[in-house]
């Protein structure tokens, strides 16, 4: 159901969240640390002041990333989504846009104007989510030319 706890998660909820992220990864054929490495780092993300971390359900089911950083263009801060997931089982019951708005609220809350985040093209279903939430993929206007998302490792 869509009334989901959102919370934020804590130290003692490291293993939770590295658990989460693991199976994201694990889901879509991605490289993942293993749970014992993703914990710790994990840890060391959430100490750091940079990074919130959101979880659906007491025995979290759902989980959203937010990074923050100084915006050059911006007053205070910019928000980065940089993970969103809910495990397949749980899906399509809302948890998913509970996550978003309990996002967008804490972004906020820490002063962020401006959130941004990344999706492939095949998902649909997230893509449906954001733009229903107001994100597009238009640089400048509704009729602009489509954004692109590119990553190197280093």
């Amino acid at each position: 159901m869509a009334s989901e706890l959102i919370r934020a998660a804590g130290a003692a909820d490291a293993a939770a969240a590295a658990g989460l992220l693991h199976r994201f990864n694990r889901e879509y054929e991605e490289p993942t640390p293993e749970l014992p490495a993703l914990t710790r780092r994990i840890e060391e993300l959430l100490a750091g002041g940079d990074t919130e971390i959101l979880l659906a359900g007491d025995a979290p089911c759902g989980i959203a990333v937010l990074r923050f950083r100084l915006s050059i263009w911006l007053a205070g801060l910019e928000c980065y989504l940089a993970e969103l997931y809910v495990i397949p089982e749980r899906r399509g019951q809302g948890i998913g846009r509970a996550l978003m708005r309990a996002a967008m609220a804490a972004a906020r809350r820490r002063g962020a104007g401006y959130m941004d985040l990344g999706t492939s093209e095949e998902d649909v279903a997230a893509r449906a989510l954001y733009e229903s939430l107001g994100f597009d993929n238009h640089e400048g206007r509704p009729d602009g030319p489509v954004n692109y998302y590119y990553e190197r490792m280093l």
